[in-house]
């Protein structure tokens, strides 16, 4: 009778930190010189379901610094939400919020 050779197998323990899969993400939209402030205005409050005050408050930071934060959560919500905002036209990223870099 041969003897067989056996395998062991092992589960592999992730140690990186769970936080890696649930870390936060930040949709940016970008100042461009073709979409109107009232067009942006419309946009935000139909997309993301904002009030006319915080919608306009986005505008004018986009307006102003060039760039604003539009919403933030997991990475395919942003990605979403940044395909969105091509389809409206808008120049838009995703990057990592402030807290998760």
């Amino acid at each position: 009778m041969s003897a067989t050779p056996t395998t062991t197998t092992r589960a592999r323990v992730d140690t990186a930190p769970a936080r890696e899969n649930h870390a936060q993400w930040c949709t940016v939209v970008w100042d461009d010189p073709i979409n109107t402030q009232a067009y942006v205005v419309g946009v935000f409050r139909r997309h993301f379901g904002y009030g006319e005050s915080r919608a306009r408050s986005l505008m004018l930071q986009v307006h102003e610094n060039g760039r604003a934060t539009v919403s933030t959560g997991l990475r395919e919500r942003m990605e979403a939400d940044v395909y969105a905002m091509h389809s409206y036209g808008l120049k838009a990223t995703i990057e990592p919020a402030p807290d998760a870099a």
